[in-house]
This record gives structure tokens, C-alpha cells and sequence, in this order.
């Protein structure tokens, strides 16, 4: 049985009061890195400002990470030459693998059509040929409830894209049922465990793995913007109150949009997008979460993390503390990240370049 972290432990005795069950523990199988790399707030931050000569944000993250998930693919599908091109960035990374999400016009959208299922495979046939395709992400949003019709649509999908590693990323908790897992064994589809805030019946922590693919999302805690839209914050108490509790809620509309949420806006000050990601883990908030991906990986072939927490390079701080906590080891870490980031002195495997007026950890 795995020991409990400690709570209310210094910062570097909290990062090695696992170290007994994680030490070592880090092998080939499993990969942990960002999710996308295109933000205009990562620029003198996580990267480099000015930017040399034939810079390119994938190559730069490939020298720390292992995997990035590509995050323009749920926006339009992945065209041949950018496919092409970044399997190119990332070559001097012999072990790296990209992890791909689907168009959303499969996921927030219950009429795809022929030629948009095309459009999806021209680029993902490329990474798959070229043995860079770690999984397929296929994200719902959390109004996408299980009823008789999300299930028939969700076991058209597994159908269409079977020939992909498919992962399933589910954000209501009506999914968390044997009838899902099992569907999704029979189909060979990995389950994404999420971390993101628990409001009215959202899906909560887990380890599970359904495939040969483990999977695990953080997208941080901010329960005050989540489900912010440009219109305006979220009415979390009308969630709490409107939500079904039933695991199988009313039919009646195949719109999957979150904007069919329950929940409308309480008031008209709008939040910037960035602000759902805009979150830090905390040592103490990692711990739990570097034991359940032991679990996962414990149980799948191969096994991806991947830290949503965007804005402001948080999702990369956070990914290079978790690589620390489960390698038990230093990390190579950003030179740009270091001040805004003190913590990343007590993990960084190289001094900066800088002097700092503090003593690292």
C-alpha cells in the first residue's frame, strides 16, 4: 500500500516524501509535457526573448520534454505539411511522441460529416506513419451527459477513428459508470483521468486505464473561472442547484456546446479566456496526483501526462516538477522560468546562468 505524502512538510522534504515508493519509477513507458506550445504569453517567459535564428517552440520543449500535446488540431484539422514539419522539430528527441486532439467538430458537433473525417486523417495518417502518434484525445465538454443518444455517439466515433490510439476525456460524472469502462475496453480506448475543479457532478480525480494507454490531464483549480465564457462568470450556485443528478439526464438535443451548460452568467464582467488556466499546482497538489499516475502506469503500456495549466508557463513549471517528483532527480528546466519561478532552483540539475540573491533549494 502506498504511504500517504505528509502534510504541511517543507518544500524538499515534501518533494521526497514519496521518493521511497517513486524513485526510479520514471521509465520509457511515460511521458509528461505541456499541452500546446502556440501561446504569445510563454514568449520571454518560457521562451527565449529575443528568439535566435530558426527558432521553433517544439524543437525548444523537446529538450525538456518527452511529449507535447497538440492543441490546434481540436481548433481545424492538421494539415500534411504541419505534421511534416514538426516531426522534423522534435527528430533530435529520439523518445519524443506527440499526442493529438480531435477536431471538435466531433466532439461539441453530433453531425460530422464524411469529408470532415477526411480532413482529420490527413494529418494524423502522417504522425502514425512516421510512429510519432502516442493517442488520439477525443475531449468532450462537461454538457456532454451520458444518455442512450451521447453513448450511440460515442460508440460511432470509436468506430470511425478505431485505427487511432483513442483516448476519452470525459468531464461529467455521469461517464463514471462499469457500462463506460467497458465500452471503452471493448473498443481498445484509453480513459483520461482529470484533474480539474469539482463543481456540481464534474468528473473527479481517478486512475483508471482502459487500454494500452494511460492518460492523465491537469487543467488546474480555478472554480472561479471554469466555466467563463466571454459573455460573462459562470452562476456556480445555479450549477449546484440546476444539475441532474441522474446518470442518465434528459435527451432531446445532440448539441454537445458548453454553452447548453445549466449554469448561465451571473453577471457581465467578462474573464479572459486564459484565466481557466490560470493556475499553479503546489508540491502538496502534485504528490497525490504522481502516485496515481504510478497506478496508471502500472497498468497501461504506455503512458502520457499532460499539464493544461497554460497561462503564463504554469503547465510547464508544474510538468518539470512532476518529471522531479517521480524521477526523484534534478531536471534541466528553462532559463527564462527561473526567476518569475524560484521553485524551479531546488529541481534544476544546472546553476543559472545569473547569480540569484537567494540560496537554492
Amino acid at each position: 500500500m502506498r504511504r500517504a505524502a505528509p502534510k504541511n512538510l517543507p518544500r524538499n522534504n515534501l518533494r521526497n516524501a514519496l521518493n521511497g515508493d517513486l524513485r526510479g519509477a520514471l521509465t520509457n513507458d511515460l511521458r509528461i509535457g505541456p499541452a500546446g506550445w502556440a501561446y504569445k504569453d510563454w514568449n520571454g517567459l518560457v521562451y527565449p526573448s529575443p528568439r535566435p535564428k530558426g527558432f521553433h517552440e517544439a524543437t525548444y520543449l523537446a529538450q525538456f520534454f518527452d511529449t507535447i500535446e497538440i492543441n490546434t488540431s481540436f481548433y481545424r484539422p492538421l494539415r500534411i505539411e504541419q505534421a511534416e514539419q514538426w516531426i522534423e522539430r522534435v527528430a533530435a528527441n529520439p523518445r519524443f511522441l506527440f499526442t493529438a486532439k480531435l477536431w471538435q467538430r466531433f466532439t461539441h458537433d453530433a453531425e460530422p460529416s464524411v469529408t470532415d473525417e477526411r480532413e482529420v486523417r490527413l494529418g494524423f495518417d502522417v504522425l502514425m506513419r512516421e510512429g510519432k502518434l502516442g493517442a488520439v484525445l477525443v475531449q468532450f465538454p462537461f454538457a456532454f451527459h451520458r444518455n442512450s443518444e451521447t453513448v450511440q455517439h460515442l460508440e460511432e466515433l470509436l468506430r470511425r477513428f478505431a485505427a487511432y490510439p483513442l483516448v476519452i476525456e470525459f468531464r461529467h460524472a455521469s461517464w463514471k459508470v462499469p457500462e463506460t469502462f467497458a465500452l471503452l475496453r471493448e473498443h481498445r480506448a484509453g480513459f483520461c483521468n482529470i484533474d480539474q475543479p469539482i463543481i456540481g457532478r464534474s468528473l473527479e480525480p481517478s486512475a483508471e486505464v482502459t487500454s494500452e494507454i494511460g492518460y492523465v490531464r491537469l487543467h488546474g483549480r480555478r472554480y472561479d473561472t471554469w466555466f467563463a465564457s466571454s459573455r460573462g462568470a459562470v452562476a456556480q450556485k445555479a450549477l449546484r442547484a440546476n444539475e441532474p443528478t441522474s446518470a442518465n439526464p434528459p435527451t432531446g438535443s445532440l448539441n454537445f456546446s458548453p454553452r447548453n451548460d445549466r449554469a448561465t452568467a451571473e453577471n457581465s464582467t467578462a474573464i479572459p479566456a486564459f484565466e481557466r488556466y490560470n493556475y499553479l499546482y503546489s508540491d502538496g497538489e502534485l504528490l497525490p496526483w504522481a502516485d496515481r499516475i504510478q497506478s496508471v502506469r502500472a497498468a497501461a503500456k504506455n503512458t502520457f501526462v499532460v499539464t493544461n495549466n497554460h497561462y503564463l508557463g504554469k503547465g510547464v513549471v508544474n510538468a518539470l516538477q512532476l518529471i522531479s517528483i517521480l524521477k526523484g532527480t534534478k531536471v534541466a528546466v528553462p532559463e527564462t522560468l527561473r526567476r518569475p519561478y524560484p521553485e524551479l532552483n531546488g529541481i534544476a540539475s544546472q546553476p543559472p546562468t545569473t547569480p540569484t540573491l537567494f540560496p537554492m533549494g
